[in-house]
């Protein structure tokens, strides 16, 4: 990709060379498809710039934005950085508190509201007298009350530049202060850079359901998308049969994806596999694909991948702990999973790339972004793709990095034999024993998640007590478990459920091990907006619950 300074300059970049192909579509209520062209987003993208002028905002302020993806979000944010203006998005998801917060923290002036079925409503998070303006007004087509020379006078305004801040991501809002992370242009730029070493080329077809109030989302499925002239999809809709029904229409070669996606799409292959009453001889076939090419993997599995569109190749999975028993049942069928890492502040961070995607792994950071271990095994970063740091906290910005310049993660890592970065927890997590060892959480979520248990959440209750708080059979707690298809309350689901435990205790050290478990009581855990489980709470119910011992021990 050639050096570029900004996301308008990857944008033009993109236009010049794509022109015509589609660019961005959105998936209706009706099944059909609404596709932008190349030219077209750029069309809509000066329409935005123009009306965000219009009204009476000025470089500098702050817009918020709250919509689903959809291709008027995507020609909104590019608006903005026309208008110099900086995005504050918003997720759906967000309670009325954090959204109240992150409102007053960044003097935000205006919303830009998505507008159908998954809109949001203002009235839920205290917003129905902010001034408002729908998203499909703002990227409409030019009005009567614009002039005729409008884009003439556009082109004179001065262009941003590459160290300009065009948003704000806030990271927190529930709990404290909310934290806005400055992100400038050259830092996105240089992320996008990096993606083009780690990402193989190819002619991307790509379904889009992360949404687009996420870094992750933005710059991959957004930005660089963009800048290989790929064609993304918006999907609205969380129906797996809607979903699959997106993936062939739009003919799918590559996904951005959290762990949870995956396994959501696994879980329905498998069950197409029960009812057909193929399961053991769906799992001989991937033990004799494994060795083979993919090419051939996905011939062997032909039937699964016409499920997929028929061209399905790539998965770029990042945000969570990805089992390595999901990753090798997607790549036993052909498909390769990349696992990344990174947070807001880093951007890229690393990456497993196509000729070295180890399982347990989130790679190594790829050129231009640099990487250490420090002594208590924090993961720390440093390199252009840092943000410029937390707005209108420098307290808090200061904090963030060491004094040689490091940005400190929180992360707890290591590396493995082949200098491949693998995450063991939040150094706010670690449970620190009685006799002085150190037990990471995560380790031991992992070791579960690997002996079949979904989504579990380990804790200290007591001194040196550790325990597994797990997700009930019936809401999915346990791999290949679908609803109703256990009960909790037998001896044989406490049966499942305790050999699970005594295989993740075998693999794990003598001070590690797990000495009882209990059921979470709701069908999930609560989590944050960005699907992170909330410790804090399940440690507070916790303290009040009685464990099952881990029979066997």
């Amino acid at each position: 990709m050639p050096r570029v300074a900004t996301l308008l300059d990857l944008l033009d970049g993109a236009v010049a060379t794509y022109g015509d192909r589609p660019a961005l579509g959105e998936r209706l209520d009706d099944g059909s498809t609404a596709t932008w062209s190349y030219r077209e987003l750029d069309r809509r993208t000066r329409l935005a710039a123009w009306r965000l002028r219009r009204l009476g905002l000025e470089p500098g302020d702050r817009i918020l934005t709250w919509s689903p993806s959809m291709p008027a979000l995507a020609a909104a944010y590019f608006g903005a950085m026309r208008a110099r203006l900086v995005l504050v998005p918003l997720d759906l998801r967000m309670s009325r508190e954090a959204v109240e917060g992150i409102v007053a923290r960044s003097g935000a002036r205006h919303l830009l509201l998505g507008t159908g079925r998954d809109g949001g409503d203002p009235r839920q998070v205290g917003l129905e007298t902010f001034p408002t303006t729908p998203l499909d007004d703002v990227v409409a087509d030019a009005d009567d009350e614009m002039p005729p020379d409008w884009e003439t006078q556009l082109r004179a305004w001065r262009a941003p530049a590459g160290d300009d801040v065009f948003e704000l991501i806030f990271t927190s809002g529930t709990t404290g202060a909310p934290k806005g992370v400055m992100l400038a242009h050259d830092n996105v730029t240089a992320s996008i850079a990096t993606f083009h070493r780690i990402i193989p080329p190819l002619e991307h077809r790509i379904v889009s359901l992360l949404p687009l109030s996420h870094l992750l989302e933005q710059s991959v499925g957004l930005f660089y998308a963009l800048s290989v002239g790929a064609s993304v999809l918006y999907v609205g809709s969380r129906n797996p049969r809607l979903i699959f029904e997106a993936l062939r229409s739009h003919r799918v070669t590559s996904m951005v994806v959290v762990p949870q996606v995956l396994d959501l799409f696994w879980s329905a292959i498998e069950r197409e596999v029960e009812k057909q009453d193929r399961t053991a001889a769906f799992g001989r076939l991937r033990g004799v694909a494994r060795r083979l090419p993919m090419a051939v993997r996905r011939l062997m599995f032909r039937s699964v991948h016409r499920r997929l569109g028929g061209d399905f190749r790539l998965f770029v999975s990042a945000g969570a702990f990805l089992p390595p028993a999901l990753q090798q049942a997607w790549e036993d069928i052909g498909v390769t999973v990349l696992q990344g890492y990174g947070a807001t502040e880093t951007g890229t961070g690393t990456s497993t790339r196509l000729d070295d995607h180890g399982l347990g792994t989130v790679g190594r950071p790829p050129e231009g972004v640099e990487m250490r271990i420090a002594d208590d095994g924090e993961v720390q970063f440093r390199g252009p793709t840092l943000f410029k740091g937390y707005w209108d906290d420098p307290a808090k910005t200061a904090e963030a990095f060491t004094p040689d310049g490091w940005y400190r993660t929180g992360d707890i890592g290591r590396l493995d034999d082949r200098g491949r970065l693998v995450l063991s927890g939040r150094k706010k997590d670690i449970i620190v024993l009685p006799n002085g060892f150190n037990v990471y959480p995560e380790d031991l979520e992992n070791a579960l998640r690997v002996a079949g248990i979904r989504d579990p959440v380990v804790i200290e209750t007591r001194p040196g007590r550790i325990e597994a708080i797990l997700l009930d059979p019936r809401a999915g707690g346990l791999v290949g478990a679908g609803a109703g298809t256990a009960d909790a309350s037998t001896e044989e689901t406490r049966a499942q459920l305790d050999a699970a435990v005594r295989t993740a205790n075998a693999r794990l050290g003598p001070s590690q091990r797990i000495a009882g478990w209990r059921l979470w009581p709701d069908e999930d855990f609560p989590r944050t907006h960005t699907l992170k489980v909330r410790r804090d709470e399940v440690r507070r119910w916790a303290a009040t619950d009685e464990p099952l011992p881990v029979r066997g021990d």
